[in-house]
Order: structure tokens, then C-alpha cells, then sequence
């Protein structure tokens, strides 16, 4: 393991949400480090807990959610600060490209105007100089004739355009750390390259968590991967280590699922997060189960360099 302190350390963290039918444990005891300068990608299935992890990093989820455990972000605990202090952070220390480029932007405001906004907000510029540190934004992640742009409503950008307003708006204040939400989500393969590389391209330097179910995208930007599955990390490593070895049978199972992998599902489906299996929460869809893993909960322990995973064959 590395001696380098982290920037962000997620310790324990436990998040539910309650409903009439029960509290939805979306995350469960996950613990998390994101170094300074790594691109660590969040894998897993919709529903596995993944976006959830990135709000709470940012304190943007709903006021009655449960939240236990610590966040710590060069040392401060961000669930302990006030929401005065967490404001300071948000865009300035902290910023999200959030997933939905159709309700991300606001449809009544120009481009440009939800840019300088924010370089108002957090960097002081204001008037003419907000505006042209806009289009600067704009300009540098490759929209083609960003004065133009900057001065239209973002019904008139497309899937890939607004993707990248959502980056700049995300770079507005230059932060040090990066949460990106499924950034190439239902885009088609040219464009999903051309956000990847300008990811590339964008943040050296940068400790960016990406949250992605898409294998190759994570491949091509992360130097770590950890694996959600059931509100819980399953598995945690470098990310050729992980994609190429994987150890947890979820992992397994979801790169064998994909087409040049042979495309064979995981059998049977993801448990409900109200009541969670006893044991491991992969045991009922695992072909290689056998007593003990349907009746102990597994921990995360060393399966190599750096590398771990939550499974009883290694405990």
C-alpha cells in the first residue's frame, strides 16, 4: 500500500433513506480512499450505491437521509461542517459534472449565463469578466465557436455539447477534486471518446472519482477501480489488476457479461436494499456459495499488491 495521505477518505460510511417500507440502506459501512491526483473509477450495476456515495461526498442528498461514518477531505470531516462551510467547498474545492446533461442545465438561462454565474459565485469575477472567463471554459473543452455557443439556451446543444458545458461549469473554479457521474452516459461511441479524451486531457493533476457502469471508459481513465455491488465495495484495486484478474465473483460475473467477454449475465438479480441477505449479499446469485458465505458477511481483506476484495475464499 501506498504511504501517500489521501484527499479524500470515506470511513464507514453507512447512508439510508427512509420510506414506508423500510430503510433503503443504499450504502453500507464503505470505506475509501481517493489519493491525490488518481482518477479512481466507481463500477457497479444502477442501484449499486455508486451516485449515492458521490452526493454524500457533497452533502447534496435529501434532508431526512441517515448518514453515518466520516468523509474526510484533507483531514475535515465534511459531515461535521456547517452548510456554510460545506458552500465554501462545493465548486470550489469539490465540483460534480452531474449525470443528466437534460436537467443538469437550467432551460431559461443561456449557457454562458450558468457559467459566469458560478465564476461569479466562487471566483469573484463579475460583469464582461465572468462572461469571457465563460467562454474561456467553454473554449477549452472544445466547443466549436464557444462566443456563439456561450449565448444560447441549451436545448440548442446537443447530448455531447451539453456534456461538456457540464465539465466546464464543473471546472469553473478550478477544484481539486472531481466528481464525475456517468459523464458518458447514452452517448454514442464517437462522442464517448471524445469526452474521454478531453477527460484526459482536462484533469492531470486533478483526483477525480468517476462513477461509471461502463468497464471501458474506466479502463481507459482510472488508475484504481473499486467494485459497488449491494451498497457495499466487493472489491478495490489497481485497475489493471482488477479488470484483468478480477477476484470477486461479482466481478467476474459483470466482465463476463460483456459482449467480447461472451456476453453471459449474472444470473438471478440485485437484492432489495431494505432486507439485505444474510451473510454475503452476492451468496443468493453466486455459483460458488456454499454455507458459510450465505451466513457470514464477508470483510474486505488483501488478495494482492494493493488490491482487495470481500470474499470468504480469501478470508
Amino acid at each position: 500500500m501506498t504511504t501517500e495521505e489521501p484527499l479524500l477518505e470515506v470511513r464507514g460510511l453507512t447512508v439510508g433513506f427512509p420510506t414506508v417500507d423500510g430503510l433503503v440502506k443504499a450504502a453500507n459501512t464503505v470505506d475509501l480512499e481517493i489519493r491525490p491526483g488518481e482518477t479512481l473509477a466507481l463500477l457497479g450495476e444502477t442501484g449499486s450505491g455508486k451516485t449515492v456515495l458521490g452526493m454524500a461526498i457533497l452533502r447534496l442528498l435529501q434532508p431526512n437521509t441517515r448518514i453515518e461514518g466520516e468523509i474526510l477531505y484533507r483531514g475535515r470531516n465534511l459531515l461535521s461542517l456547517s452548510e456554510g462551510e460545506m458552500q465554501k467547498i462545493r465548486g470550489r474545492e469539490i465540483a460534480v459534472v452531474l449525470q443528466n446533461t437534460g436537467t443538469s442545465l437550467n432551460p431559461v438561462l443561456r449557457v454562458g449565463d450558468q457559467i459566469a454565474e458560478a465564476v461569479t459565485l466562487h471566483r469573484g469575477l463579475r460583469g464582461g469578466d465572468a462572461e469571457a472567463a465563460a467562454v474561456t471554459l467553454l473554449d477549452r473543452v472544445r466547443i466549436f465557436d464557444p462566443a456563439r455557443m456561450a449565448r444560447e439556451y441549451p436545448h440548442r446543444f446537443s447530448g455531447g455539447m451539453r456534456e461538456r458545458a457540464l465539465i466546464a461549469l464543473a471546472l469553473a473554479c478550478e477544484p481539486s477534486f472531481l466528481i464525475a457521474d456517468e459523464p458518458t452516459r447514452g452517448l454514442d461511441a464517437v462522442t464517448k471518446r471524445e469526452i474521454l479524451d478531453l477527460f484526459s486531457e482536462i484533469n492531470p493533476g486533478r483526483s477525480v472519482l468517476f462513477i461509471t457502469h461502463d468497464i471501458e471508459a474506466a479502463a481507459t481513465l482510472a488508475v484504481r477501480v473499486a467494485v459497488m455491488y449491494a451498497g457495499e465495495i466487493v472489491e478495490i484495486g489497481p485497475v489493471d489488476a482488477v479488470l484483468s484478474s478480477p477476484v470477486h465473483p461479482y466481478t467476474r460475473g459483470l466482465l463476463a457479461s460483456l459482449p467480447e467477454r461472451g456476453m453471459r449475465p449474472i444470473p438471478g438479480s440485485s437484492p432489495s436494499l431494505i432486507t439485505l441477505p444474510p451473510g454475503c449479499r452476492f451468496s443468493p446469485r453466486c455459483t460458488r456459495a456454499v454455507g458459510r458465505c450465505k451466513k457470514e458477511h464477508p470483510e474486505l481483506v488483501e488478495v494482492g499488491p494493493d488490491h482487495d476484495a470481500r470474499c470468504m475464499y480469501y478470508d
